[in-house]
């Protein structure tokens, strides 16, 4: 069995400093730095995963377009759909509930 050795200055098991093993071309094995792998999403509201989101770094986030961080919808990336459905209708019967305040107090007056 080959000893492997890393090739980073960061010699210990972290998170950051995760690899594999790779055969090379002349047949040694070597360590392959791998990236941290990026975060889903997830609703403020529910806590669920966001669904239509790729799941990157930061600084990928950065370069990656719009369409790909954001579902096209009101709080498309921040809400899941069931999380604004709600807040959606809870606005319309808070609404509705004024009006019904309001014909209440006028039929009282008369």
């Amino acid at each position: 069995v080959q000893r492997l050795r890393y090739r980073r200055r960061l010699a210990y098991n972290t998170s950051s400093n995760r690899r594999r093993i790779s055969k090379t071309p002349g047949g040694r094995l070597v360590y392959l730095r791998m990236k941290k792998i990026g975060a889903i999403p997830k609703c403020g509201d529910t806590k669920r995963k966001l669904f239509g989101i790729k799941p990157a770094r930061p600084k990928e986030l950065m370069s990656m377009s719009k369409r790909m961080k954001r579902v096209t919808r009101a709080y498309g990336g921040c809400l899941s759909s069931g999380a604004v459905r709600n807040r959606i209708i809870r606005a319309f019967l808070v609404e509705e509930q004024k009006i019904v305040v309001k014909v209440l107090k006028a039929q009282a007056k008369k």
